[in-house]
């Protein structure tokens, strides 16, 4: 029809389409792809300017290689949204719709161009080392692309990937998308190598990647199609492992994230209408008061420093609040586990030290947690944030923290319930010398609305908020509201009068406490927002086990979920305060 505009994209709905268009088209299919990122990003939320950047790379890998034939691997796939568009996953940026049909990472289940359900970072190397074995001895021949960039060269596996990668002496092709930033800024050695050899145009004389025997193409503008394409034609199907290090822009198309990357990162839905608006000031939570009792640490004079694994923005470590901490701030990449080493080495040292995590990411680092913290008993702080039930994918859920943390010898494991109680336990564990701590931080703020006074280095002592009869309820953490709550109905329904505590440890069980309730109490009721095996409640029903206490333990199932609604999973656990007080009237 005269005057419709015809896109690109409309031709384009696997990656063979693209082999049929000009340069010229494939230009424009770039910008259209980068329209319909910048429209549904803003109205779902999710990974924004990492996207925006790798564009017209993806497009050019899809161009000359054959997926899913050849196998891509994405580092973190929060890269992967051109990706997506381009392998049969359309709809889910042009129909609103199906916005929410496709998770915002690489699934296997969505499509077999995907290989690996991948959120974390810097495992694409190592992932793809296996791939490319695995051909190898099935005679197999068909390229294996692992893409890496964004920051994910900070994390150890990345390292532990190019080493192998590097003597396997057959094809696998490492893209390294070099942006220039994390999530934040950029951090370490490997940054300033990486600057070097831009600033070279890749001719630095001890390249690192060379040094370890690659293969090394170096692509100045990430962004030209045809050069992207000259590059990846020359290199594919190689007998030998090569590493193709290209610049990109962060935020690529969109000005406000090219000038501003960080902020961009991730966005919440509707961020973008709203760009000329000030933030609401002087709001507080626990990422504000964090940074208040650091800042104020160092004014006393505290030898005191904060890390973090290049995720300053979920506890609200924005750059004003870095630049006042100075040297007593230190991001270490995307690196956890030498976030713990290097926090137990400045307590063994006699500094003190706030490490902050988000719960998802505690795994990354379990064996620092048990090897070079615990073993060593150093007095570090560990903040755990985000941690409990929610909707997030299955890359990003954050429930298992609590079996994970609580279950290593020597930690102390600390769940505030108020702000209260989170500023006494924080100053607590700061000043003591004695163990390694870690704190859950819960993601809303309470008040008590008096001062805590408990001496926490008197070990696993619980509170006894109120005393009551036949059920005891204890509410953990973020829970202890919840079980205010249920507490409350079996009061004005059944006029039944529960015991309500607030155990505060989730490390260790107050045994005296559990033994006086076993003369006047039947039920013991246990809350706690996170997975039940492995976790505090389970460690109450082993205290009970050889008496007739009946115990009822709440809390996640053992399961990988993906986008679920939080309401639905509480249904699903019995977590809702009427089905919580049901279950309690059936033991009755």
């Amino acid at each position: 029809m005269s005057g419709t505009l015809i896109r690109v994209l409309d031709k384009v709905n696997l990656p063979e389409d693209l082999r049929k268009l000009s340069i010229e088209e494939l230009y424009k299919l770039s910008n259209e792809v980068r329209e319909l990122i910048i429209k549904k990003v803003n109205s779902t939320g999710g990974h924004f300017a990492p996207n925006l950047g790798i564009v017209e790379a993806t497009v050019a890998l899809h161009y000359v290689f054959n997926s899913p034939v050849d196998k891509f691997v994405f580092d973190v796939s929060h890269q992967c949204y051109t990706h997506k568009i381009l392998t049969g996953r359309k709809e889910g940026f042009t129909n609103p719709e199906c916005y929410l049909k496709y998770t915002g990472y690489t699934a296997p289940e969505e499509t077999d161009h995907d290989l690996f359900k991948i959120g974390h970072t810097s495992t694409s190397i190592s992932l793809a080392t296996g791939l490319a074995k695995g051909r190898d001895l099935l005679g197999g021949k068909e390229n294996v692309i692992a893409l890496i960039g964004d920051g994910s060269l900070t994390g150890g596996e990345a390292l532990e990937g190019l080493n192998n990668a590097a003597v396997l002496n057959s094809n696998i092709i490492i893209i390294v998308n070099d942006n220039d930033m994390s999530i934040a800024e950029n951090q370490g050695g490997i940054c300033e190598h990486l600057t070097e050899l831009r600033n070279t145009n890749g001719e630095v004389k001890n390249n690192f990647f060379k040094a370890l025997g690659f293969d090394y193409r170096y692509i100045p503008d990430g962004h030209n199609i045809e050069n992207l394409i000259e590059v990846f034609s020359k290199i594919k199907d190689s007998d030998h492992p090569v590493l193709v290090h290209m610049h990109t822009i962060k935020g690529k198309g969109f000005k406000p994230a090219e000038e501003n990357k960080e902020p961009f990162h991730w966005i919440l839905p509707n961020t973008l209408d709203h760009l000329g608006e000030i933030s609401s000031q002087g709001v507080e939570d626990y990422n504000t008061i964090t940074k208040e009792y650091l800042l104020k640490k160092i004014e006393d004079g505290t030898p005191i420093v904060a890390i973090n694994a290049a995720t300053p923005g979920v506890f609200g470590w924005n750059k004003e609040f870095r630049t006042k901490m100075g040297r007593h701030y230190v991001d270490v990449g995307i690196a956890e586990q030498q976030a713990v080493a290097m926090a137990s080495g400045i307590a063994k040292r006699g500094g003190k030290v706030v490490m902050g995590v988000m719960s998802s990411f505690v795994q990354r680092t379990y064996d620092q947690l048990s090897q070079d913290l615990a073993l060593n008993n150093s007095p570090a702080t560990i903040l755990v944030f985000w941690g409990g039930i929610s909707g997030a994918d299955a890359t990003h859920l954050c429930t298992f923290d609590i079996p994970l943390i609580s279950n290593i010898p020597n930690i102390v494991y600390l769940a505030p319930t108020c702000k209260e109680e989170y500023l006494s336990m924080l100053d607590w564990s700061v000043n003591q010398n004695d163990h390694p701590v870690v704190i859950r931080v819960p993601m809303e703020i309470s008040y008590s609305g008096e001062a805590d006074n408990t001496d926490y280095s008197i070990l696993n002592k619980f509170k006894m908020v109120e005393q009551g009869e036949k059920v005891a309820i204890i509410g953990l953490g973020t829970f202890f509201q919840k079980g205010k709550k249920v507490k409350d109905i079996l009061k004005s329904e059944f006029g039944i009068n529960a015991t309500l505590i607030n155990p505060r440890f989730i490390t260790g069980l107050d045994k005296n406490m559990l033994n006086s309730l076993k003369s006047n109490h039947s039920v013991v009721v246990t809350l706690e927002d996170g997975e039940l095996d492995g976790g505090f409640g389970e460690k109450i029903s082993r205290f009970y086990g050889d008496s007739s206490m009946k115990v009822l333990n709440f809390g996640s199932y053992k399961e990988f979920t993906d986008r679920i609604p939080i309401n639905e999973l509480y249904e699903r656990y019995h977590l809702t305060n009427q089905m919580i007080v049901e279950d309690i009237k059936k033991v009755l």
